[in-house]
């Protein structure tokens, strides 16, 4: 079996910028960034959205302004019918 064929496990501290957790676990991905964690060097990869803070698994109802949307693809095409 060839040494370079598997990738390496690194330590990694995932960070959930909306709620703050952290998740620390191992990874294959990299990060410019590291932290120190009891003792132990962690690559900081920071995420938007984690299981802790998505609205699938926290439960919570999110509000979208569907009626901006709606208002703003009208006036997208409203402009392209104009051109023509």
């Amino acid at each position: 079996m060839k040494a370079e064929g598997h990738p390496i496990l690194n330590n990694v501290c995932f960070l959930d910028v909306a709620s703050g957790k952290r998740f620390l676990t191992k990874s294959t991905m990299k990060s410019a960034r590291k932290e120190t964690i009891d003792g132990v060097e962690y690559m900081l990869v920071v995420r938007d959205v984690t299981m802790d803070s998505h609205p699938a698994y926290t439960g919570e109802k999110r509000i979208v302004d569907t009626a901006g949307r709606v208002e703003k693809f009208t006036t997208k095409f409203k402009r392209a019918a104009a051109k023509k």
